[in-house]
């Protein structure tokens, strides 16, 4: 065992994480990446938009802005055209303030007219996706066997 998580069956805050713990020989390997991705990838699954449980450590926000950079990085840089917090979070499962909190410490979010903007130039993008480094170890979704909690009623 390298570690665990534990997720609430019902959340009304959405959290789709309650507790993450990477094992101290396991640190800073990637596992806790896996974890929190492995978590979206459950979220997925339910149909639903996740954000882990506040507060989270000094080392926890590093871990969650990480991967939260790296995956919304990775589909800009691919994504042609305009593209809103709404479908981010759509595709991701991740809850658009955090999206909108990463996009701003990127310094990619814009307001404008009212709304705010991702501006998405794909030097800048380059640039943060080199600074962001490896993406790190990937959920094989074809291998979740799992059915989301329903609750009765």
């Amino acid at each position: 065992m390298v570690g665990y998580f534990s997720k609430e069956k019902h959340s009304e805050e959405s959290y789709n994480l309650a507790c993450i713990l990477t094992l101290p020989p396991y640190q800073r390997k990637g596992y806790g990446k896996f974890l929190i991705a492995f978590s979206y990838e459950l979220s997925k699954k339910e149909g639903k938009v996740g954000t882990p449980e506040r507060p989270l450590s000094d080392l926890g926000l590093l871990s969650y802005r990480g991967y939260w950079t790296r995956v919304l990085l990775d589909i800009l840089k691919k994504h042609k055209g305009n593209i809103s917090i709404k479908e981010l979070s759509d595709m991701t499962a991740i809850k658009a303030e955090d999206i909108l909190s990463t996009l701003q410490s990127l310094e990619l979010i814009q307001y404008r007219k009212g709304q705010h903007v991702i501006c998405a130039d794909p030097k800048v993008l380059d640039r943060h996706l080199k600074a962001a480094g490896r993406g790190g170890l990937e959920v094989d979704v074809s291998k979740l066997i799992w059915t989301p909690y329903k609750e009765q009623g």
